[in-house]
């Protein structure tokens, strides 16, 4: 069985293409091509579940048309379509302590400055634009932005899940 923390996401299932099973993969991290990765791992109804690859070949910088073996029709691709897609961290070849966005979901953020305050709880990142921004939860329930700048972040706990920051004064204070 796969666990959750043996794959980290790299992106999901798009459309079916054509009608002998292709699937359009929009993903996040090309590792599947870097390592001539034999499969990828699709969450199905909660369950992890690995789909070994027969083919793909790349459509943009971030989608790639995906034949899956025993996927020969356009109905069985369409039944993967908005699946998300993980990848083994076992046949990665990422550094052991590198860490993607979407893993730092559930993190704490504390802020040094303010006497080690709890900011909130990372629920998603946003890094669409050029300035890469965590979506946190406050301890009152309050949803509140706060810049992922490199020069912010002090420290990272991956064991702990707790993300230190070193917040300029007055950024808190914005929301308000």
């Amino acid at each position: 069985m796969i666990r959750q923390e043996d794959v980290y996401k790299i992106g999901e299932t798009g459309k079916p293409h054509g009608v002998k099973g292709e699937l359009s993969f929009m993903f996040d991290d090309d590792v599947f091509d870097r390592v001539d990765a034999p499969y990828l791992v699709l969450a199905i109804d909660g369950i992890l579940v690995p789909f070994f690859m027969e083919e793909y070949r790349f459509k943009g910088r971030s989608t790639a048309l995906v034949k899956f073996c025993d996927i020969d029709t356009k109905e069985q691709a369409a039944a993967l379509t908005g699946c998300s897609v993980f990848f083994p961290k076992s046949l990665s070849n990422r550094d052991e302590n590198e860490i993607t966005w979407d893993e730092i979901k559930g993190f704490m953020l504390i802020d040094n400055n303010i006497y080690n305050k709890e900011i909130g709880t990372i629920t998603s990142v946003d890094d669409s634009t050029a300035n890469v921004l965590f979506e946190v939860k406050t301890p009152l329930g309050d949803n509140i932005l706060i810049p992922a700048a490199e020069e912010f972040i002090q420290n990272m706990d991956t064991e702990k899940k707790i993300i230190t920051v070193s917040l300029p004064e007055g950024l808190l204070d914005l929301d308000d």
